[in-house]
């Protein structure tokens, strides 16, 4: 593949880009007992970790949570405020930044494939998430780990659509524009190799 080298100003709109997707993706949120919601806002994080990649991914996350700390309502449910980071949540959103990591780089091991991209969101977008998540709210409540662990039961079903939509999002995006792609060796934004490509050459 072709390194496609841009200006340092395009992928800071991009990432400036995702990190505004992000916070109104967040607007989307269903409260639930516990103190966590069910939110649009991991849709954004899976998102930006399958178009961004590894190491744009993470910078989108962290300007949110930067807004966040400073006290801007970016969070889901208009949250904001160093609060939320000593809360319930507070792993969860530690997590969104692991979590585009692994995106990042699961997606693009090889050749970008919708069921490469659905394996990252899953693994990334929803265990990793989990992963930082559940043992800080299991800390915050003074609930057991393992209740923790089974009052997310409840996310897993809309996590794993949200991967499903985000997957179909960024492969229809692949398809349209390959250029918007994170390239897989520089992590920089460069054309993707589509089937269709590879069969022509």
């Amino acid at each position: 593949m072709t390194e496609n080298r841009r200006p340092l100003g395009s992928d800071l709109a991009r990432i400036a880009v995702f990190a505004a997707l992000i916070i109104v993706l967040g607007m989307v949120t269903i409260p639930l007992p516990g103190g966590v919601p069910i939110t649009g806002q991991t849709l954004g994080v899976m998102l930006a970790g399958l178009v961004l990649g590894a190491r744009r991914a993470p910078l989108a996350v962290l300007l949110v949570l930067a807004l966040a700390a400073v006290g801007l309502p970016v969070l889901a449910g208009g949250r904001g405020g160093l609060g939320v980071f000593v809360g319930p949540t507070a792993g969860y959103l530690l997590g969104w930044v692991a979590g585009t990591i692994v995106i990042g780089l699961i997606a693009y091991s090889g050749r970008f494939t919708w069921w490469r991209a659905a394996i990252a969101a899953v693994v990334g977008g929803i265990g990793v998430v989990y992963l930082f998540g559940i043992p800080v709210l299991a800390a915050v409540t003074g609930m057991p780990l393992g209740a923790a662990a089974l009052s997310n039961v409840v996310f897993l079903p809309g996590d794993l659509l949200k991967a499903a939509a985000a997957v179909v999002l960024v492969v229809a995006l692949a398809r349209a524009y390959p250029r918007a792609l994170a390239d897989r060796a520089s992590g920089r934004l460069a054309p993707i190799v589509t089937a269709e490509a590879a069969r022509a050459s």
